[in-house]
């Protein structure tokens, strides 16, 4: 039986701030070897929101891995509403994760997830989700520019999570990723207390709205921290088994808001 390297190379997108950050903090912490990609003050720095910044972070993420990684986690995402947050939250995340799905497939232990959301379970703009999943990113940005034009630019967010959700449990089962040996996963979080957060519920009566549409009855809103610990056990040697699923790391929110007939 081969030994699983202790010191494992791992891709962390988003290390700039917020659960990226806090994951390849941990991830150093514990001795491994951690490639970080963002816009700005990482290791590799590209824009995921585009097709040539994914393709750039793909070769530099193998340059400098020799083209093997035991795991890559997509944590970067961003929460506007423009059609920019269907690029960088679906297909900057898909994109990547099957581009270097070859470097995962050499590595003894390999493993992937991402981060989704609470958001993810409750969709509109059904056809831009429709075009996510299809590959169509030319579509999928035509149809969130509609949308954004019309004012319902706050469905994007939820559309590229709940798109997301719907991408895992097909893709993971297949013969490229679970016949290969790679668990892929997702974490959903609730309100994590992150930049991103911050930008959106900076008033009083914007934090009692978010707190209303996310309830998080165990222990409140969490820590970025909270979403890493998650993601490291996913994209652990220990999680053999696990793939395809979206874990709540909601405090609780998903049950309350779909509660307890949904199955």
């Amino acid at each position: 039986m081969t030994s699983i390297p202790v010191r494992r190379r791992v891709v962390v997108t988003g290390v700039a701030s917020g659960i990226g950050r806090a994951l390849a903090e941990m991830l150093r912490a514990q001795g491994d070897d951690v490639i970080g990609v963002d816009l700005k003050d990482a290791d590799v720095c590209v824009d995921l929101g585009t097709a040539e910044g994914r393709q750039d972070a793909v070769r530099a993420v193998l340059e400098r891995s020799g083209g093997v990684l035991d795991a890559v986690i997509a944590c970067a995402g961003i929460s506007a509403r423009v059609p920019a947050v269907i690029a960088v939250n679906y297909f900057g995340v898909t994109e990547l994760l099957q581009g270097l799905r070859p470097a995962l497939a050499r590595a003894e232990a390999p493993r992937a997830a991402f981060v989704g959301s609470i958001v993810g379970t409750r969709p509109g703009a059904q056809n831009v989700v429709a075009a996510c999943l299809a590959g169509d990113e030319h579509a999928a940005l035509a149809a969130a520019a509609v949308l954004a034009e019309a004012g319902e630019g706050g469905a994007l967010y939820p559309a590229s999570k709940a798109a997301l959700a719907r991408w895992v449990r097909h893709t993971s089962v297949t013969d490229a990723w679970a016949g290969a040996g790679i668990p892929l996963n997702a974490v959903a979080p609730g309100v994590v207390l992150t930049p991103m957060h911050a930008a959106i519920a900076v008033t009083e009566e914007q934090r009692r709205i978010v707190a209303q549409a996310v309830p998080m009855p165990l222990n409140g809103h969490a820590e970025p921290e909270v979403i890493a610990r998650a993601l490291r056990w996913l994209t652990s040697a220990e999680n053999s088994h696990v793939t395809g699923q979206v874990l709540y790391v909601d405090g609780g929110a998903e049950a309350v808001l779909r509660g307890p007939d949904h199955t």
